[in-house]
């Protein structure tokens, strides 16, 4: 996600969704000849459904690992709007003539899926509008690095996909100026850092690598015609919204928080968790001061180790002394991305020992510096390969730390101390996105893995954290244990920050006084979470949501099961399932 999604590194969002073939579709086969005469299974409807929907999100199939459309850019226009409507219309009609009651319970979790999906995009399209309000949302640059830098193909190949896909280059970004209307200024300016990320992607190298091809000699030539078209439009982009970010700062801009009902909206689209954004918002505020208390009893078993004078009175005044004198002890700013790599190994070899669940050697985990493209919202994330593509790399962006003053290195640093960092590799690879996502790739239900709920995939990377120390990753060393729960409450801290700032009218120096005053962290880090909850919206919540979720249901069936509870047989069982919601899943394993 990604986050990390699925960052992952991709926004499962199908908003640019067009074609003509919809409507071939449902004149084929219509939702009355599904109930009279059932030519289509639902296993059947599930994959036919996919195919078509590739055709109408060509760039989400390239993400996918599904490559017959790589050439195909989209311009997002009110004509491929009003296309995507259509087909979301038409495939929700298909889906619900099937009988419910007929369906087997995986079978059901997949429909949920899908019309989860039909009216998530329908909404988002006509209701939210973020094609309206949001900038950033228009970048060509991941399609055509995903075609560029992953070997799944032959490089003329590829490069031929590049050629046909800049085509549309110029008018994508035409129709994204057409679109952007009352834009907010952060997410403004987030597009025009990010555009100019684009040049990462289009670069000398790729011309080189074009002329160097076996493309003809006519290929080369509208090659570097269409790379020059686009590259002209990219920077007439990041020029107009320059003068866009501009003139938002002179006379204002709308607001980026969205308001409690399209909140609400949205957390139950994106989230699925069988309760409110509010109710979930008010388990976290319980959370807090329960995860509080046992940092407090850590830091009264410390403090005489650290400290010659007596511990405050303020039980968080002395945890946050605490956690600042243990956060100087951290890799320097230059060994950063190098450390995060050492380490994937160590992780590796306590989960092989302890049999917590099985690794597959054979799905390559790379660890690379970010992507400039892909810089300005993570630290860090995952960029999986699709289930098309279950033998390509998973690479781990670490964003280097160069482009910070020494003041802000420091200070990010000790927020990713000796102990932290560890956390956070164990969330992000060893056992964490890179393992679920691998798993998830393996699932005999396609409709689970590519249209993964991003609060599983969270959850299970935040559940993997507490799960590791439980089985003695540390050492049972209470540094850890205290930093762990830093970290925790800095999950806990995302839903009320998330919440507050979206809905409670949360100001920027109350969200930095929550993560620092209460959940201690640093005010790099704060800083930068106020940036990104500017920038999202509920996504910030899944961490917790699908933690919480997975630990209690992980607790109730041991409870259930007693001594015949087998750790490792739970995870395997329960990643099986490909990216479903929890809820979903909990089904599946207790009816089993």
């Amino acid at each position: 996600m990604k986050k990390a999604t699925l960052s992952l590194a991709v926004a499962l969002s199908l908003t640019a969704l067009a074609g003509c073939q919809s409507q071939e579709v449902a004149e084929q086969v219509s939702p009355a000849s599904i109930a009279s005469s059932q030519q289509l299974s639902f296993a059947q409807f599930s994959t036919q459904f996919i195919d078509e929907l590739w055709k109408q999100a060509p760039t989400w199939a390239l993400y996918s690992g599904y490559h017959k459309y790589d050439g195909v850019l989209k311009v997002p226009n009110d004509a491929s709007r009003a296309e995507a409507i259509k087909f979301n219309k038409q495939q929700l009609s298909m889906l619900q003539a099937f009988d419910r009651d007929s369906l087997s319970a995986n079978e059901l979790i997949d429909y949920r899926l899908i019309e989860n999906l039909l009216k998530r995009d329908t909404w988002e399209i006509t209701k939210f509008k973020s094609w309206q309000w949001n900038p950033a949302s228009y970048n060509v640059a991941g399609g055509f690095a995903q075609l560029i830098n992953e070997d799944f193909a032959p490089l003329d190949d590829r490069l031929r996909s590049v050629l046909a896909r800049m085509e549309n280059v110029p008018a994508y970004y035409s129709a994204a100026r057409e679109n952007i209307n009352n834009p907010t200024l952060e997410h403004t300016q987030l597009a025009q850092m990010q555009n100019k990320g684009a040049f990462s992607v289009f670069s000398a190298e790729l011309l080189a690598q074009a002329e160097s091809s076996g493309l003809t000699s006519d290929e080369k030539a509208l090659f570097k015609t269409r790379f020059d078209a686009a590259t002209q439009s990219i920077n007439e982009h990041i020029a107009w919204l320059g003068e866009l970010v501009s003139k938002l700062e002179k006379e204002g801009a709308r607001s980026f928080r969205i308001g409690e009902a399209l909140y609400e909206e949205k957390f139950s689209f994106d989230i699925q968790a069988g309760m409110s954004a509010k109710g979930l918002y008010e388990k976290a505020l319980a959370d807090k001061s329960r995860v509080q208390g046992e940092m407090a009893k850590i830091t009264a078993k410390l403090w005489d180790t650290y400290f010659d004078t007596p511990k405050p009175l303020d039980d968080n005044k002395a945890t946050r002394q605490l956690i600042d004198k243990l956060s100087s002890k951290h890799v320097k700013r230059e060994a950063f991305v190098d450390e995060v790599r050492a380490q994937i190994p160590a992780l590796i070899k306590f989960v092989n020992d302890k049999q917590l669940v099985t690794l597959d050697p054979k799905k390559p985990l790379v660890v690379r510096e970010t992507p400039e493209y892909m810089r300005g919202f993570a630290g860090a994330s995952i960029s999986a390969p699709g289930p098309y593509e279950k033998s390509s790399n998973t690479y781990y962006n670490v964003t280097p730390l160069d482009a910070m003053d020494d003041e802000s290195a420091e200070s990010y640093l000790r927020e990713y101390n000796h102990w932290i960092l560890q956390v956070l590799n164990i969330h992000e690879a060893i056992p964490g996105h890179y393992t679920q996502l691998v798993y998830s790739n393996e699932s005999p239900s396609m409709v689970k893995s590519l249209f993964g709920n991003g609060a599983m995939v969270e959850g299970w990377a935040v559940y993997t954290e507490r799960m590791m120390l439980e089985e003695g990753y540390g050492d049972f060393e209470p540094e850890m244990w205290l930093m762990y729960y830093k970290w925790n409450l800095r999950v806990i801290a995302n839903t009320l920050l998330d919440y507050s700032i979206q809905v409670k009218g949360m100001t920027e120096d109350e969200a930095i006084s929550l993560m620092t005053e209460e959940a201690f962290q640093q005010t790099a880090e704060a800083e930068g979470k106020w940036r990104r909850a500017t920038l999202s919206q509920v996504q910030l919540t899944s961490y917790y949501s699908g933690y919480r979720e997975i630990y209690d249901f992980r607790e109730e069936l041991k409870a259930k099961q007693g001594e015949q509870f087998d750790l490792k047989a739970f995870h395997e069982q329960f990643l099986s399932y490909g990216s479903a919601p929890v809820k979903y899943v909990r089904q599946l394993m207790l009816n089993q």
